[in-house]
């Protein structure tokens, strides 16, 4: 493996560096002299990603997904600087969701480098709310209550992979099942609910630990106080996932929700789609007219609903920054740091001695754009720009 030397700006230290690695492990990082990189270059270690259902074009809860699909999915999120992930599958029927997560275990078989990129697999549902509202895109035929010898099987499909569900808790089930899922050591979230308040605190009492994009999936009114989200906003021991996209939530919202958890219990996902990476334009999507606009959004046609996320992780650095007013330190650790805390690994920082996986980007002050140069995994180069014309 050849040694590789990147230089950029660290937003950790707020100072240029230079990064050598040799033998897929950073073996040095020097700081350099004011001015010699450019402003808007950065050096970032590789995102990590705890909610992503599929993305361009790669439906992971899709009937004919298969492991090629996931391998190329995976490779497209490389490219936008995500080096590890958690696949999300979602509600379906119960041999539905079996072979999706057979599917993603078979991948990790099949592909060494997907083990790697694979975190732990996340599954959103089936035990949700049936609402309309909190219910969000989940078929209300597919919703059921808490079965843990279910979702046993569900972890023997995915060869015990599944680190992350999101439940509703107010389900009769909900307390035993959660306390049975975090003793076995997989992170219990609370989402896509309906539940009153004291329903949240007997759930954090149980073992939850993460409320999913909090925010979102509920209802579009509820009452002032108390709520929900409220609850969970107030409860100091759970973390907090959010979409930053411009569009699931507010920047008012954000900043109260990071001011509110603190940095360092807020992580930052994409919750992303199959139209994610995707070209803007009108999409025949899950049987629905869904417009992918120019902005990113992901909308139900001629109405004023969302119909999924196409947010690309790296993009909603600049726009934490700008909505909650925290660093550029502060929104990378929401994508990398925080969500390895939270599932207990290892995180991917530009430090000497630790893994090498690494993003060169490019930052475009004012305009919230941001360019992959390089994504370097283990030391080794997976993409660059010349290589666009390959994946």
């Amino acid at each position: 493996m050849m040694t590789l030397v990147l230089s950029g700006h660290d937003p950790a230290r707020g100072i240029p560096i230079e990064v050598t690695v040799d033998g897929g492990i950073i073996t040095s990082v020097r700081a350099l002299p004011a001015g010699s990189v450019p402003g808007d270059r950065w050096i970032l270690p590789g995102l990590l990603d705890i909610q992503v259902n599929g993305f361009a074009g790669i439906d992971l809860n899709g009937p004919d997904i298969d492991p090629p699909g996931v391998a190329r999915m995976l490779q497209h999120l490389q490219v936008v600087g995500v080096t590890r992930c958690c696949p999300t599958i979602c509600t379906q029927s119960h041999e539905r969701m079996v072979r999706a997560l057979r599917v993603v275990a078979e991948a990790c078989r099949q592909y060494g480098w997907i083990q790697r990129a694979v975190a732990g697999i996340h599954v959103e549902g089936p035990y949700l709310s049936a609402e309309d509202g909190p219910r969000g895109a989940h078929p209300r035929e597919h919703v059921r209550p808490p079965d843990w010898e279910e979702f046993t099987r569900f972890q023997q499909a995915a060869d015990g992979r599944i680190r992350i569900v999101t439940l509703a808790p107010e389900w009769p089930e909900a307390p035993e099942f959660i306390h049975r899922a975090s003793s076995a050591g997989v992170v219990v979230a609370i989402g896509h609910t309906a539940a009153q308040p004291e329903t949240i605190r007997q759930a954090i009492g149980a073992g939850a630990r993460l409320s999913t994009h909090l925010g979102n999936g509920s209802h579009a009114v509820l009452p002032r106080h108390p709520n929900y989200i409220w609850e969970q906003l107030a409860a100091d021991e759970l973390w907090a996932s959010i979409i930053v996209d411009g569009h699931h939530l507010a920047p008012s919202v954000v900043k109260s929700f990071v001011r509110a958890k603190g940095v360092g219990r807020t992580i930052l996902i994409s919750d992303a789609v199959a139209l994610a990476g995707m070209p803007p334009g009108d999409y025949d999507w899950l049987g629905l007219k869904v417009r992918l606009s120019p902005e990113g959004r992901v909308g139900l046609a001629g109405t004023p609903y969302l119909a999924g996320s196409a947010l690309e992780l790296l993009s909603a650095l600049p726009k934490v920054v700008a909505f909650a007013g925290v660093s550029l330190a502060d929104a990378v650790a929401m994508a990398t740091a925080n969500p390895a805390r939270l599932l207990g690994i290892e995180a991917r920082g530009v430090v000497e001695g630790r893994s090498a996986d690494l993003v060169l980007a490019r930052h475009a002050p004012g305009t919230g754009q941001i360019q992959v140069l390089r994504t370097i995994v283990g030391g080794k180069t997976v993409w660059d720009q010349e290589m666009a014309s390959n994946l």
